[in-house]
Parts: structure tokens; C-alpha cells; sequence
């Protein structure tokens, strides 16, 4: 089974919070890199993109023919989607015991896991 892990960085430091990511040490910011790496080169994980920051979104909706693109993400979210990775693994268990290893997910944030469905 292929699960897909939606990272949401909530509060968690990432090098593109400057702010939060410069109040870590020298060691905890390499122990995020070190740790992400690690989880990229786990077997079975095929490795998702980073994501820009929400307000660079364009929401797009098609209405009686007509496409709308709105500036923004399509919700107001708390927790927005930082990235995302897949995970093929026998059983959900595996895939929780993955996300509980992403830096995000003990840094302020969540990951989500969701079973992907192949057709």
C-alpha cells in the first residue's frame, strides 16, 4: 500500500522561516537536515517537493464555463501544507512510525497520513 505524508509545518522552523529557523542552534538546524535526509533515503519513501508558503497559492475554480483563479490558498489554514512525500509500505503502522520522524511533527507542526488510491 502507498501512503501519501502531507507534511504541515505549523509552527515548526524550516530554512524558510528565518525568524523561528535562526532560534535553533547550529546542531538542531543540521539535526533537521539530517533527519529529513535520513527519511528520503528510508526504502520505499519516494521523496515529495517542498512547498512554498501558502499566500503564493492560486485557488482556481471553473464556474458555468468560466475559470476563476483566486490569490491564495483555497482555506485559512493554521497548519499549511509544507510538503509531502509517499511511502510504500505492508502497513499503516509503518507509515506512522515514518511520519513520527519528521522533524515537522515534533517541531510544532502534524504530518497527516493518508492511504493513496491506485486505480
Amino acid at each position: 500500500m502507498k501512503y501519501m505524508l502531507l507534511i504541515h509545518q505549523g509552527t515548526a522552523a524550516t530554512p524558510r522561516s528565518p525568524g523561528e529557523w535562526e532560534k535553533l542552534s547550529a546542531a538542531e538546524r543540521q539535526a533537521v537536515i539530517d533527519d529529513y535526509r535520513a527519511i528520503t533515503q528510508t526504502p520505499g519513501v519516494t521523496a515529495g517537493l517542498q512547498l512554498a508558503e501558502p499566500e503564493t497559492a492560486t485557488t482556481v475554480r471553473v464556474q458555468d464555463g468560466t475559470t476563476l483563479t483566486t490569490d491564495g490558498p483555497f482555506a485559512e489554514l493554521k497548519e499549511a501544507i509544507g510538503g509531502y512525500l509517499v511511502f510504500e509500505a505492508e502497513h499503516l503502522d509503518a507509515a506512522i512510525e515514518l511520519a513520527a520522524r519528521v522533524p515537522a511533527a515534533r517541531m510544532g507542526g502534524a504530518v497527516e497520513v493518508r492511504p493513496v488510491v491506485e486505480w
